[in-house]
């Protein structure tokens, strides 16, 4: 089943229908991504690591993987990650392969390659056999461990002994497509490699791509990516290449946003509260101390004049979500007062920018706008251009988020049951 926008179509083959997060009785078609590999190669790590913050010193202390484990979490499209132990055979499954739509097989580089090899060869005939659409993905994890020049050579090592050992079981693997990435948790290869993987599942990165395309001409973006604000995985980017030093700017600058968020309040965030204060009996005969809330309450009194109050709206101290989250906006409203005219919640859009190298004559900026609750718009202008053309640069981001919020809306409606 397929449906379509203005934008592009969206395939909902190789989907699984499953229960909503929040536990509602609606129920949304998730993609299904199969985590497989040895016991201790980093399964459960790379998982902790990328959709729940976890730190690098505390992946040290999770638990060994002794049953199959789903994982339900929205990106920008909703995934079902099965973490599986490594013991498992897919036969012992409790699922067709036909409901996936990805295989990752985590391969440890300090290991011994016999293993492991062998048992991915045997995951992939079988895979080829019941769906050969199944995009396949190789992990050689923990890359951190060796030299630069090492790691490198047991990667290439590694990637020719799985396509020799798949040969040799059949000529007809050597046209099988796999895509082999070097990972760790301690840089943002593993972020990398992962957005790619993610990439290949959405149906719509043709039109992401566009928008973004436009955008960045329109712009004068030299770079720019559309980020999952919560794993911080990238589902989006323009046509030029990807710089690893950028993409780790972007990402390192989304965590400090995501961090530093819950810290900050929206004085619009929420309808205000009111202090009701009652009128005063009379004035008191000599000067007392102010005990009201500084700017809040005014009263003003003289020996022939009744006192009078003016009260002053006191704003919510409501707290804004973390940045890349949403929350909304919404005018002052008199509750206190009959007939007040109650207005509808707008939706909040934080942005924020940081200068980099301001001192050189290459100076960029890193800007952040957030486009949905889940995706933010993370692009990088010569600062000359954001400071000249800012203006012209937010009301590109309107349309772009017009755009994406379009999209995304289709995508949401296609995967409801």
């Amino acid at each position: 089943m397929a449906t379509s926008n203005g934008y592009g179509s969206i395939s909902t083959t190789n989907l699984t229908t499953s229960p909503r997060v929040n536990g509602d009785a609606d129920t949304i078609i998730r993609t299904k991504i199969l985590l497989l590999g040895l016991r201790r190669s980093g399964k459960t790590s790379i998982y902790e690591h990328l959709f729940n913050d976890l730190s690098t010193k505390q992946t040290f202390y999770l638990e060994m993987t002794t049953k199959v484990t789903r994982h339900t979490d929205d990106t920008a499209i909703p995934l079902e990650i099965w973490d599986c132990p490594g013991n498992i055979n897919l036969e012992s499954i409790d699922a067709p392969l036909s409901q996936f739509s990805t295989l990752i097989f985590v391969i440890d580089i300090q290991d011994l390659y016999q293993q492991p090899i062998a048992k991915l060869v045997d995951c992939v005939v079988a895979v080829y056999q019941e769906n050969p659409n199944m995009n396949l993905e190789v992990f050689v994890h923990k890359g951190d461990a060796l030299s630069e020049d090492y790691k490198w050579e047991n990667f290439r090592h590694i990637q020719s002994r799985v396509l020799d050992e798949l040969i040799d079981v059949s000529p007809e693997y050597e046209q099988i497509n796999m895509n082999f990435h070097l990972t760790s948790i301690y840089d943002h290869s593993l972020r990398e490699a992962f957005s790619k993987v993610l990439q290949r599942l959405v149906d719509s990165l043709p039109a992401y791509e566009e928008l973004i395309n436009v955008f960045c001409a329109n712009s004068q973006s030299s770079k720019a990516f559309l980020f999952d604000t919560k794993s911080r995985l990238y589902i989006a980017t323009d046509n030029s290449p990807v710089d690893p030093q950028d993409f780790g700017l972007c990402s390192d600058y989304l965590q400090m946003l995501n961090a530093f968020g819950p810290l900050y309040r929206s004085i619009s965030a929420s309808p205000p509260r009111h202090r009701v204060v009652e009128p005063l009996a009379e004035p008191s005969p000599g000067p007392s101390p102010d005990t009201s809330p500084v700017g809040h309450l005014s009263v003003a009194s003289s020996a022939s004049q009744t006192p009078k109050v003016q009260v002053f709206p006191i704003p919510s101290a409501s707290p804004t979500p973390p940045q890349g989250g949403s929350s909304s906006s919404s005018s002052i409203q008199h509750e206190s007062l009959p007939g007040a005219h109650q207005k509808p919640k707008q939706l909040f859009y934080p942005s924020a920018s940081t200068s980099l190298l301001p001192s050189s004559s290459t100076a960029r900026t890193l800007t952040y706008y957030l486009i949905t609750p889940r995706l933010a718009l993370l692009a990088l202008l010569p600062t000359s251009v954001f400071e000249e053309r800012r203006g012209l640069v937010e009301y590109n981001v309107v349309f772009l988020r017009e755009g994406v919020q379009e999209i995304c809306e289709v995508e949401e409606e296609a995967r409801r049951g």
